[in-house]
This record gives C-alpha cells, sequence and structure tokens, in this order.
C-alpha cells in the first residue's frame, strides 16, 4: 500500500474520490442482501480490513511514530467514533430504504464544515454555503417521504442521522491528526478500535459471533475489501491532501449511487419525493466541485 499512498499524493484527487465513493456506495446493498446481524458485519469488516492491511505495511511505520499524548487520544476518539458511526448506519438500514439511509448520511458535510470552522478556522465561501444548502434540501425531501410512509422509517433515518454525526467527527479526527501519523498506519488503528467498539457490543447483546456459512464470511470479505479499503481507507488517505470538508462534500455522490443500485439491484422503488432530492444533491455537490475548480485555476494563474 506504499506506493498506492505515493501514487494517490501525486494523482489527482478527485478521481480516487470518485472511487471510494463508488466503493462505499456498495455498502448498503450488501448490507441489505445479508441475513447477518449489522453489528456482527460491522466488526468483521473492520477486523479483515486490518488482517489485509497488516500485509502491506511495514513494520517500520510503526516504529518510527512520533506523537504527543494529545494526539494518541485524538486517534483513540477517530476509532471510537468510527465504530459507532457503524453501530449506527448499518442499524439504520434494518428500519429504513437504502435511500433514506444514504441520503440523510450526506449531511454530514454541514456537520464538517461547521467543525472545520470552529477547529481548523477554515471559512467557508458564500457559494459553498449555497451548494451545501441544496444538499440539505434535498435530504429534507427523501427523509419527509419516509415520514409520511412509516415511523419504523423515521426511527431509521433518525439511526442514520446519529451515525452522520459520528463519522463527521471522525472525519475532523482524522484530518487533525493526517500530518502526525502515516495514512496506513492510522487506518489500521482506527479499524482495529472501530471492531474493537462492536465487538464489545455483540458480546454485550450475545450475538453469535462463528456461526455463519461460508457465503456469510464472503459477504464479511467483501465488506473489507470494497467499502473499507477502497472506501474508508482512501478517504483517510484524501484528508491530508483535500481536507475533511471537501471530502464529506464528495460523499455526498454516495446516496445517488446507492439510490440506483437498490433500484436495480433490490427493486426498491424511487419516489417522487426521492428523485428530487437526489437530483439536488447531485447538483450541490457538482456546483461546489465546480468552483473548487475555478479557485485552483485562479491559484495557479497567479
Amino acid at each position: 500500500m506504499g506506493k498506492f499512498n505515493k501514487f494517490s499524493l501525486s494523482s489527482r484527487p478527485f478521481m480516487l474520490l470518485f472511487i471510494s465513493i463508488l466503493s462505499v456506495s456498495i455498502s448498503s446493498i450488501m448490507i441489505k442482501l445479508s441475513d447477518t446481524p449489522t453489528s456482527v458485519a460491522g466488526m468483521y469488516r473492520l477486523f479483515i480490513s486490518v488482517i489485509i492491511m497488516l500485509t502491506f505495511v511495514p513494520w517500520k511505520l510503526f516504529r518510527s511514530i512520533e506523537m504527543n499524548k494529545k494526539d494518541w487520544i485524538i486517534v483513540l476518539i477517530a476509532g471510537l467514533f468510527l465504530g459507532l458511526h457503524f453501530l449506527f448506519w448499518m442499524e439504520s438500514l434494518v428500519y429504513t430504504s437504502v435511500a433514506s439511509s444514504m441520503v440523510i448520511f450526506s449531511l454530514q458535510p454541514l456537520f464538517v464544515m461547521l467543525g472545520s470552522f470552529f477547529l481548523f478556522k477554515e471559512r467557508a465561501s458564500r457559494l459553498t454555503v449555497c451548494c451545501l444548502m441544496v444538499a440539505l434540501l434535498g435530504s429534507v425531501l427523501i427523509a419527509w417521504g419516509d415520514i409520511v410512509i412509516s415511523k419504523e422509517a423515521l426511527i431509521g433515518d433518525g439511526l442514520s442521522l446519529i451515525g452522520t454525526l459520528f463519522v463527521s467527527a471522525y472525519l475532523l479526527a482524522g484530518q487533525k491528526v493526517s500530518r502526525k501519523i502515516h495514512t496506513n498506519v492510522y487506518s489500521i488503528i482506527v479499524f482495529f478500535i472501530g471492531g474493537t467498539v462492536m465487538l464489545v457490543y455483540n458480546l454485550f447483546n450475545n450475538n453469535s459471533l462463528v456461526e455463519y456459512d461460508s457465503s456469510e464470511w464472503t459477504y464479511f470479505l467483501l465488506l473489507a475489501i470494497i467499502p473499507t479499503i477502497f472506501g474508508q481507507y482512501i478517504f483517510n488517505l484524501l484528508l491530508k491532501s483535500i481536507g475533511a470538508t471537501t471530502v464529506s462534500v464528495g460523499i455526498i455522490g454516495e446516496p445517488v449511487i446507492a439510490i440506483i443500485l437498490a433500484y436495480l439491484l433490490l427493486g426498491e422503488t424511487i419516489s417522487l419525493f426521492q428523485f428530487l432530492g437526489g437530483m439536488m444533491t447531485l447538483f450541490g455537490m457538482g456546483m461546489y466541485f465546480w468552483s473548487k475548480t475555478l479557485r485552483s485555476n485562479v491559484q495557479i494563474s497567479n
């Protein structure tokens, strides 16, 4: 993964961001297709990712870490937030549709933007705020469709919202320490802590940890490779180069892809609310990256 890390930093980051968004979009479909408890699937998703990544990361990277006590606390908190994110967000898919859970998940740029302002003094332009407000309106439209359908769907939307708050805090924590620890090492540590959080939850609720057939273990492996390594790991990689806000704005496209996949693979219907909300979300994301491109071109010309 060292070569991949070097390649990513020297190539176009938005290409990697698109790959990661596509990868994490698949996770919601896979979760819907499995009968495994979501907390068990999330636990193995993270632990298997750690095992795979350890085979590619030289131990000298661990020995060369130079962080103070405060930095280590931030890393530990990031892992805790990641585990709680998976617990709440994956459980939300039991109660609500992929479309609603994923679009509510797209609210994270708003939370990350606010956190970046207070933690890193990053100011957002008026155009950026307008883009995020468009995305927020799209999310409200889709959530409103579920409120009309059932109270159970509303519970799922609430769980998704809580999971979104945790992943927003996770991204901010990652940006805080991204320049002090190698991305591979950071990802292994936070994935392990997140998996441990879910292990404790499973033990507390007496969930079976081993009595699953081969198809479920294949499912755990795919969750580790596709949405975790090619998704969450790349997000961590990009925190240093483009920041938590831009990464989170890119994830706005995840609900749109998930809605399409759910329609094609799961036969979930797309209501008028969901269609309009999805289009508004996509429009907001497009406008944001268009503005980022303009600012980059101006900086280069100067």
